[in-house]
């Protein structure tokens, strides 16, 4: 049985869980959303350099593709061991690969020196970027949801979604800071710099997390569990029972990181190109737009809490599917003014909506013995398809029909969010402390009917 506990300290814990997971998903966030906009801006120059400006950063974006599809690879390695052994070790792990392969990105010697060990070093270490944050969104949110306080669930793992605009913040003002130099500088050794930080700050990550504890709810079923559910193995056990809730999960949110995405990538090049910004003056623009979706995830998720998780992401559905076209237009338009509201639009309006409630929407999904890999899987597939795939439809669109084949694209992954939250079943009030509880109805042989509408 696990210890009982009084309510303050149990409220100690909880805060502690929220700092773990926000800050550590800002730092990790910090280092792959970095890369996310150095990819548009730098790596053709430096990486592919033997070949066009056009090649180049289609190759730049098939590199950040990588990181991508590595993704669910980490979602499986460290859901496994998080649901056998314990959702802290998992993400003290995670966080220490993320910041290594930070750090040595910022070594890697350029193509004119190196040759081509340099993109193939380069796109190496993104993998092993994706494998740690494919490991560590999972057992974060996981980790906040199961020491949630009753009716709190949707906030308290909003902080674990906050951490990424927080680090595409941070990302995003120190590369700005280094853009200003003079461009040959900059390309030379100025980039560097935000990915050697990353060592830094992954240190004070790794103490924070070394003072959490672990998820009361998983030493209680490991306590429970029989003989036979240690035995089976998570990833087998939640495709087998729970397979649909994984793709429920993937589909009902790949929007809010499409849209993510290609603001932080391929609205970059729109802003620059073809509004005739500076680097500088897009970067800060999607940075104030980032500060405010740190507020907007916890008013979005709030919301979650008190009306439910469904009505809250279909509202921010609906808006993207209207406003997907005027945000990228207004990108592209040439006004300063313009530029920060498409900005805003898009991520504290649109994508925050979606993207706040998701973590308690995604989690809810899961029993407790395997909602580490469950969580994980479904999440990652989603940034899979939307974050990491989006960038590189998103230029090959645009190369063909400029930005309104890409704001169309947008329009119909929202639209298709839509359609699943729509026929998910509501998880907000589950106790998920109960024997066998999840978003589920039950079937009368008394086996998981999940997700029915």
């Amino acid at each position: 049985m696990s210890q009982v506990i009084s309510a303050e300290s149990r409220r100690k814990e909880v805060r502690k869980v929220i700092l773990s997971s926000y800050f550590g998903t800002t730092i990790e966030y910090y280092d792959f959303l970095l890369y996310t906009s150095a990819a548009s801006l730098v790596f053709a120059h430096v990486f592919f350099s033997n070949l066009s400006a056009a090649t180049g950063t289609i190759l730049s974006f098939v590199t950040l593709l990588a990181g991508y599809l590595a993704r669910p690879i980490g979602g499986i390695i460290f859901g496994h061991f998080g649901d056998r052994l314990g959702r802290r070790k998992m993400l003290l792990i995670t966080m220490g690969l993320m910041g290594a392969a930070s750090f040595l990105i910022g070594c890697v010697p350029s193509y004119g020196t190196w040759g081509e060990w340099a993109p193939a070093t380069l796109v190496l270490l993104r993998i092993v970027q994706g494998i740690a944050v494919g490991g560590d969104w999972g057992g974060s949110a996981t980790i906040s949801v199961e020491a949630a306080e009753d009716g709190k669930r949707g906030l308290t793992a909003a902080f674990v979604n906050m951490g990424a605009p927080s680090g595409a913040v941070l990302g995003s003002l120190v590369l700005a800071l280094f853009a200003m130099m003079d461009n040959s500088a900059f390309l030379h050794w100025g980039w560097r710099i935000p990915f050697l930080l990353s060592g830094v700050l992954v240190l004070i990550g790794l103490w924070i997390r070394w003072r959490m504890s672990e998820s009361p709810l998983f030493e209680e079923m490991q306590a429970k569990a029989d003989e036979q559910e240690k035995k089976e193995t998570p990833l087998v056990a939640v495709v087998k029972n729970q397979g649909k809730a994984i793709i429920l999960a993937a589909l009902g949110t790949v929007s809010c990181f499409a849209l993510q995405g290609l603001l932080a990538s391929y609205a970059l090049t729109l802003g620059t190109t073809e509004g005739g910004h500076s680097r500088t003056a897009v970067l800060v623009a999607f940075s104030v737009a980032s500060v405010l979706q740190v507020g907007a995830l916890a008013f979005y998720a709030n919301l979650s809490d008190r009306f439910g998780r469904r009505p809250v992401m279909i509202f921010g559905s609906v808006a993207g599917i209207v406003l997907a076209y005027p945000i990228f237009w207004m990108i592209q338009d040439g006004s300063t003014f313009l530029l920060y509201l498409g900005m805003i639009l898009g991520m504290p309006v649109v994508q925050a909506a979606v993207y706040g409630p998701s973590a308690a929407f995604i989690s809810e999904m899961f029993h407790t013995q395997y909602r580490y890999t469950g969580a994980s899987l479904g999440y990652q597939i989603a940034s899979t398809l939307g974050g990491g795939v989006s960038p590189l439809v998103a230029a090959s669109l645009a190369a063909v029909g400029g930005f309104t084949p890409v704001a169309l694209y947008v329009a119909a992954l929202f639209l298709v969010g839509v359609f699943i939250v729509k026929i998910t079943q509501e998880g907000t009030k589950l106790d998920l402390g109960a024997a066998e509880q999840s978003p589920a109805t039950k079937t009368s042989d008394g086996k998981p009917d999940l997700q029915t509408a």
